[in-house]
């Protein structure tokens, strides 16, 4: 929208006022700010009317996890579905703030709503059947499996995106690995790059602030690699992959950004309003996506290394357990590991989100490692 207004100002008096709308840096900020401040304007309404619909969240009975149960029961009731604020200023301030013509834009946006929906009929499900189970498991896994092949086959086979799409690249080297990645090789690593993200982002979830607070730092970092790589001259000297379109992808991640600090206002201990699968699968969904675009993906192992681990620590239990009978952590996801082990909420929260700067910063790092 406010490139639209710097392109129809162009040889008119208003050229000098609009002409700032032209800056990616400008339009970037604007998105973040614009974010935050929907968020945080809506915020004390939408949880008003979550509480009036009595959409509360379920917590795990104590027949299931008698320990956890103790820890969290208190929190049984507070509002959930918190993630339509953050969808709202995300799609709100990206749509003012980004230009459209960029195919980036749009399939991040298809890819972060389409999650939304998904996470949404999981919320629903709970809180209608008040109990910690949604949807079906496999149900979950085919609309993510939809949802990501359609925005990656559009970009793979749109002619402006292609040869940017089709590199596969891996952190440290200067070159692509592979120039032209087959569409049955690249499509299922995207689809498992995505949903990957959004299973991780979902699973760290568990905490308040915890996941809201690690989205911030990833996104950030991703807004980085993105302007960069949609900056022809930092690309050439970082020796990064770069497309002309590709900076439009850091006014999303601003946007996430910002929509994140100003849900973090109302999510942090003690959360008056989780985001629940709404917000989380959208959120994992929408930095996988947007790590695909930047040709970044093996890069999130590492600027994603607490989601990683949240996943990772899942597995590993799961996989143990199967294969053992014996449990390798006292509970997973892994923040409830340290909790169990005498970690006060508060402690792992804020640990977590320091180990989750750290691993951005390892990840601009890989920028000059090359």
């Amino acid at each position: 929208m406010l490139y639209w207004l710097y392109e129809i100002s162009q040889d008119t008096e208003l050229q000098k006022f609009f002409n700032i709308f032209r800056y990616q840096t400008f339009r970037a900020g604007f998105a973040c700010v614009a974010a935050f401040l929907i968020v945080m304007l809506l915020g004390e309404k939408v949880i008003r009317r979550l509480i009036s619909m009595k959409i509360g969240q379920p917590i795990r009975s104590a027949e299931e996890v008698h320990k956890l149960h103790e820890l969290h029961g208190a929190k049984a009731g507070t509002p959930t579905m918190g993630g339509v604020l953050m969808i709202g200023g995300v799609v709100i301030a990206t749509l003012l703030a980004a230009r459209w013509s960029s195919p980036y834009v749009w399939a991040c946006l298809f890819v972060f709503c389409g999650h939304a929906i998904l996470g949404f009929l999981d919320d629903y499900a709970k809180v209608k059947k008040k109990t910690s189970e949604g949807v079906s498991a496999r149900f979950k896994l085919f609309l993510q499996c939809v949802i990501s092949l359609i925005a990656c086959a559009w970009l793979f086979y749109n002619p402006s995106t292609r040869d940017h799409i089709a590199e596969f690249h891996v952190p440290f080297l200067k070159v692509p690995l592979i120039d032209q990645t087959p569409a049955w090789i690249a499509l299922p690593f995207f689809a498992i790059v995505i949903i990957g993200a959004s299973n991780a982002v979902n699973l760290t979830d568990g905490l308040d602030g915890l996941a809201s607070g690690c989205t911030v730092s990833t996104a950030l970092t991703y807004a980085a690699f993105a302007y960069l790589g949609g900056n022809a001259l930092a690309s050439e000297y970082l020796r990064i992959p770069s497309d002309a379109l590709l900076g439009e992808v850091a006014i999303v991640c601003l946007a996430l950004a910002g929509s994140a600090l100003g849900f973090l206002w109302f999510n942090a201990y003690p959360a008056r309003v989780f985001m629940g699968d709404t917000g989380s699968l959208a959120i994992g969904g929408l930095i996988g996506m947007v790590a695909i675009c930047c040709r970044q993906e093996l890069a999130l192992v590492i600027v994603g290394g607490v989601f990683v681990m949240e996943a990772g620590s899942v597995m590993l239990q799961v996989g143990s357990f199967k294969l053992r009978k014996k449990r390798i952590f006292r509970m997973a996801p892994i923040h409830h590991h340290f909790e169990l082990g005498g970690w006060k909420e508060t402690q792992v929260i804020t640990r977590f989100w320091i180990l989750s700067i750290f691993c951005a910063l390892l990840g601009l790092a890989t920028l000059k490692l090359r």
